[in-house]
């Protein structure tokens, strides 16, 4: 009698032929099978292999569906990641991380002038004496005289956009943070009083040194510079009006149209993981299913073999018998199969659906605030406990 190890390519794609935990159940399926469907009484005309391949269709598709929920779960975590250089990643719990949020940050914080992954460039517009407009598209110039427009970080000859005009004098006008240029602190708190009664120390937090010096910063750059500019087009205006030709130079730093596809640099990243097609999730082992999943894929199983013992049997309507005609119920097999299916999937996905990490923490918060609840209601002995909250 053959069993699933001595017959030559037992189930179609061998995915799990060498699972030592696969090749037993699959011989105690043959036997569940046949008596699942009335083989003691009536024969049931499905070869070993045919079960087989039911069996390991059944588990392919639990499979399938576990990986789907993982997916929801982890995809955040993969993205950009390489997409064969993870395979087993199904069975891990990864750790959470940024990078998803950060990489969509990225094109705010290029344009906030606080770095990205696209390149930026800078020139210079040649002032001259009693002219206030000029073309950004022609005079501004790099350092060899070619406009800047024409930069290789802008091959379609795009539009450029304009991120930072340095219109004022870069050297911000700070002075001593003494009390007398303090804004908005507690001036009440930590006070020390000096030998000499006219002088008082604070004790300040760092970021409101930080945030003072900010203040004063934009104060210098806003109310003591004369010099600014309007954008208007492809023209930019200066103001007030230059009284002087060069050396005088309006320095400006500009980018281009940022192509997703090529940031500039060599980015791995972009043909890593993009979506749940090409995350690296392999086929499950069944050696590490534990017994609700096996349940399943038995289940499952049955009815894969009862939808395919119903076509076989539709083939005949009936069969010729001395005096009479036996009629064969393929049809009824292969509706009661599909409704078999059906209910299966659903219950599978169903209970998926409660288990994704983000389910997980909605519980979680439910059962604490639930928890936090039963403990108010319920009365401690003064003197024999501490509460908190």
């Amino acid at each position: 009698m053959s069993t699933f190890t001595t017959t030559l390519s037992p189930t179609p794609f061998g995915f799990f032929d060498s699972d030592a935990d696969f090749q037993s159940e699959a011989d105690k399926m043959v036997t569940f099978v046949k008596r699942k469907l009335g083989d003691d009484v009536l024969s049931v005309e499905l070869t070993k292999k045919q079960i087989w391949a039911c069996f390991e269709e059944a588990f392919c598709e639990y499979g399938s569906i576990v990986n789907q929920y993982q997916a929801k779960s982890q995809l955040m975590d993969f993205m950009g990641y390489a997409t064969g250089s993870m395979n087993g990643a199904e069975a891990t719990y990864p750790r959470n991380t940024l990078e998803f949020a950060l990489r969509l940050a990225e094109p705010y914080a290029g344009h906030a002038g606080l770095g990205t992954t696209y390149d930026t460039t800078s020139g210079s517009i040649n002032l001259s004496a009693q002219k206030q407009d000029y073309n950004l598209y022609t005079d501004l110039l790099d350092s060899s005289g070619v406009p800047i427009v024409s930069s290789s970080l802008n091959p379609s000859l795009g539009k450029m956009r304009i991120l930072e005009v340095f219109h004022y004098s870069p050297q911000a006008a700070y002075r001593f943070f003494d009390t007398t240029s303090a804004i908005n602190y507690l001036n009440n708190e930590f006070s020390f009083e000096s030998f000499t009664p006219e002088t008082v120390f604070y004790v300040l937090p760092v970021f409101e040194d930080i945030l003072r010096g900010g203040q004063m910063s934009m104060s210098n750059k806003v109310r003591r510079s004369n010099y600014s500019y309007k954008i208007t087009g492809k023209n930019i205006r200066i103001f007030p009006m230059p009284t002087a030709d060069n050396p005088l130079k309006l320095f400006i730093r500009v980018g281009f149209e940022m192509n997703p596809l090529d940031p500039g640099f060599n980015d791995p990243s972009l043909y890593g993981t993009s979506n749940m097609s090409n995350i690296p999730f392999g086929n499950l082992r069944f050696s590490r299913v534990n017994s609700i999943g096996r349940q399943w894929v038995r289940q499952y199983t049955i009815a894969l073999c009862k939808e395919l013992l119903g076509l076989i049997r539709s083939k005949f309507s009936s069969i010729p018998i001395p005096n009479a005609e036996l009629q064969l119920n393929g049809s009824d097999l292969v509706s009661a199969a599909k409704d078999e299916k059906d209910k299966l999937v659903t219950q599978l996905k169903e209970m998926l659906d409660t288990m994704t990490y983000d389910k997980l923490l909605e519980a979680q918060a439910s059962k604490v605030d639930n928890l936090q609840k039963v403990l108010r209601a319920i009365p401690i002995p003064v003197g024999r406990a501490i509460t908190i909250g």
